[in-house]
């Protein structure tokens, strides 16, 4: 059966897109800033619990989760202030009120939230899912000041219906499909609704949790995934998203390979670092001229 939300196309067949001031590569840093509840079975876990059980408190687990709201979230941010570089949050909208500071210092910075549910629960585990989405969408907005634009789906889950009520509660932008290296307009029953490319292959979770690479592997695979995007995109823009997680990549031993990261792509000319809306709104002004 063929995908049912977009149509098939050949990314070397379509007519080009281009970049603001020419660049070839729009570069998008992720940090997926998440709620764990205590009280329920963690959202992954780093530490088995002995005899093959299940325990809540999950203590361990949920320690290592929280080392990222209190240490590795921050130690990341200082990597990117120090290179001017801004990000996209996707924030659990929970986090507004159990973490205010922390999305309070994203936003001076000028990073963007985007809506990842309301707490690290799939949608497909909420009882109302389009309750789910509009207190998500509501309590940033009620924050923030503004309506997130994009919503990713936490464990990038969707319903068969998602994508169609995100549409009708105001989402722009979805980024559970990583399924190519530009956006591209999905298939709702009303309104439009624009897929931004995220990723699977430069997250911290598939490359450290999943597939047990060493510390140096995020920053391998980012300057090889650069150098390609950056050589095709010569001809057509592409979209590099590096999705991370604090409590993954902003712990001591993997934190200099995510700066290098950012001082390997900072040395081309024909880049320019993006948040989802900016991303959005080049394309969508692309598409229309």
């Amino acid at each position: 059966m063929p995908n049912p939300r977009s149509d098939y196309s050949n990314i070397f067949e379509r007519e080009p897109l281009k970049l603001p001031g020419g660049a070839r590569v729009a570069v998008w840093p992720v940090i997926n800033v998440e709620e764990w509840d205590i009280n329920e079975p963690m959202a992954r876990t780093v530490l088995p619990v002995p005899q093959g059980r299940s325990v809540i408190p999950d203590v361990p687990n949920y320690a290592w989760y929280d080392y990222g709201m209190r240490v590795g979230f921050w130690r990341m941010k200082q990597v990117l202030d120090r290179h001017g570089i801004r990000a996209t949050v996707s924030l659990n909208a929970s986090v507004c009120n159990t973490y205010p500071h922390l999305v309070e210092e994203s936003l001076k910075s000028g990073w963007e939230m985007m809506a990842h549910g309301f707490i690290q629960r799939i949608i497909n585990a909420e009882p109302d899912q389009r309750e789910t989405i509009r207190k998500t969408i509501s309590t940033i907005k009620e924050f923030t000041g503004t309506a997130p634009r994009g919503w990713m789906g936490p464990g990038l889950a969707e319903t068969f219906d998602t994508p169609d009520i995100l549409v009708e509660e105001g989402i722009e932008y979805v980024c559970d499909w990583c399924n190519d290296d530009q956006p591209y307009e999905m298939k709702v029953e009303n309104g439009r609704l624009v897929s931004v490319p995220y990723t699977l292959e430069l997250n911290d979770i598939p490359i450290y949790l999943a597939q047990n690479h060493k510390s140096p592997e995020i920053f391998e695979r980012a300057r090889d995934q650069f150098d390609t995007l950056y050589r095709e995109g010569a001809e057509s823009a592409r979209v590099m998203c590096v999705s991370t997680h604090p409590y993954i990549t902003g712990v001591p031993h993997r934190i200099k390979y995510y700066d290098m990261i950012w001082e390997y792509i900072r040395q081309f000319d024909g880049v320019v670092f993006m948040t989802g809306s900016e991303i959005l709104d080049w394309y969508n002004g692309a598409v229309k001229g």
